[in-house]
């Protein structure tokens, strides 16, 4: 247990040492603090937007790494530990960890002879997350230059170990070409860095507002080793389920059926020897059935946002639960066991969620991908993305329809949050640590109640002998 969190507390320093040096690349999300699966979502929804706003078409190339966390190479990874800039005993710490390191494999009396391990990192690791980041980091810069100078027009989003490659143009020809080359490019690049692409998962997907028979060619990708891709009605990407058009009907008909299907299982619950009372019901809901059905809402709820098949499809789910809650028939007033229930309406939960969201915009470090989307006001222009809202007119951007703009609206009226890297958060040179001899701490059992109580009346008279209100 201690030598677990021992890596715990590595992993959180050497977060915050690579985040306030901006080591992590801006598009690269996932397996770390502040970066969410949502953000990924986010931020392609409103580059799709942008792509409308300016009548292109936005094409995707989604392709994994095979046997990613396995592949890590130790030596490559030590040379850019090194360049984190991390103090020269943590690097030496991590060299012991990972250099030379060997094992053997045993099955019943059968046993292997032991054999060097040069890659792989555990998955299971608590170490794992920012090591994985940190190897990925470069190959994203990379690859951005590389692109840049070859002047293909193309940019990327990482999520561990899932890639994505975006193009926009009007014509979808040029869009393949676009992806073919880069796709191309990443491949090489990837097996400079020992990393190969699982082919069979590679996946593209074309979105476009086209009222006219939509018929996209195939993206032939045969002579670099992978499969012919041709067009899908929808595509479900990290949980997302998407369509061209990006209605998110059937991903709402996927969670709402899912909730649904949860609800009609839960009432099981009520036949056992004990039941549950409406009070553990109503938590269920609440903390379980309600947060799957909401998943990602930020994708599909913004301001202006057709709402009328969602809220339909979320209110017969909500119906179905506060009927469960209450055990009532189901000619019941709705409304009235609703709000004896306590469950608001739908609309408002998400207006109220969504609100939130917006805040926490704030709180995001400088060079997260939300934040190089939004305006120069927000955003250093060293970090300024090719989709940033700084390169479109006002015009444009009032046709631009997503949970991005929404925050970068509301980021105006909100009073700038204190940042997450601060030196004085750092660790040595927090208020605690700095002035540790005014700080007092007891430590009491909560079972004893005299013990506690004279902690209590200690503590009260300690305060008073310290009070600085004297003249």
């Amino acid at each position: 247990m201690l030598g677990k969190l021992i890596k715990k507390v590595i992993e959180e320093r050497k977060q915050f040492h690579v985040a306030a040096n901006n080591f992590i690349h801006p598009s690269q999300l996932g397996g770390l603090k502040f970066k969410s699966m949502t953000d990924t979502g986010v931020a392609l929804i409103h580059i799709i937007w942008s792509g409308w706003t300016k009548n292109k078409s936005t094409s995707t190339l989604a392709f994994n790494i095979s046997q990613f966390f396995p592949s890590l190479n130790h030596q490559l990874l030590m040379q850019i530990i090194c360049i984190v800039g991390l103090d020269t005993w943590v690097v030496n710490s991590f060299s012991n960890y990972l250099i030379d390191r060997k094992t053997n494999y045993l099955w019943n009396s059968f046993s292997l002879p032991i054999f060097n391990i040069n890659v792989g990192v555990g998955q299971g690791l608590a170490l794992f997350p920012i090591l994985s980041a940190l190897y990925l980091s470069p190959f994203l810069y990379i690859l951005e230059k590389w692109l840049k100078n070859l002047k293909i027009p193309i940019s990327t989003i990482s999520f561990v170990d899932d890639g994505l490659l975006i193009s926009q143009d009007k014509l979808f020809d040029m869009s393949n070409l676009h992806l073919f080359c880069s796709y191309n490019v990443m491949s090489n690049l990837l097996d400079k860095f020992g990393l190969i692409v699982e082919h069979l998962k590679t996946e593209v997907f074309h979105f476009s507002r086209s009222h006219s028979p939509f018929n996209p060619p195939p993206l032939n990708l045969s002579p670099l080793g992978g499969p012919i891709l041709t067009l899908k009605n929808s595509w479900k990407y990290l949980s997302f389920i998407f369509n061209r058009k990006l209605t998110f009907h059937q991903h709402i008909n996927f969670y709402s059926n899912k909730v649904l299907s949860s609800v009609k299982c839960m009432k099981l619950l009520g036949n056992s020897s004990h039941s549950i009372t409406p009070i553990q019901r109503w938590l269920l809901y609440r903390s379980y059935i309600l947060t799957i059905a909401l998943y990602s809402f930020q994708l599909w709820f913004y301001n202006h946002a057709p709402l009328l098949y969602p809220l339909k499809s979320l209110g017969k789910m909500q119906r179905k639960a506060a009927i469960w809650i209450f055990r009532v028939f189901k000619t019941s007033l709705i409304e009235g066991i609703k709000a004896i229930a306590g469950l608001i309406p739908i609309k408002g939960h998400l207006q109220k969620l969504g609100r939130r969201s917006q805040l926490r915009t704030s709180s995001l470090l400088s060079n997260h991908i939300i934040w190089t989307l939004m305006d120069f006001s927000f955003c250093s222009p060293q970090y300024c993305h090719l989709f940033s809202l700084t390169s479109f007119t006002d015009q444009q951007k009032t046709k631009i329809k997503s949970h991005l703009v929404d925050s970068n609206n509301r980021a105006y009226g909100t009073f700038p949050s204190f940042s997450p890297l601060y030196s004085e958060l750092s660790l040595g040179v927090r208020i605690i640590d700095t002035f540790s001899d005014c700080f007092y701490f007891n430590y009491s059992k909560k079972k004893m109640k005299k013990m506690t109580n004279n902690a209590s009346i200690n503590l009260t008279q300690w305060l008073l002998s310290h009070h600085s209100c004297n003249p």
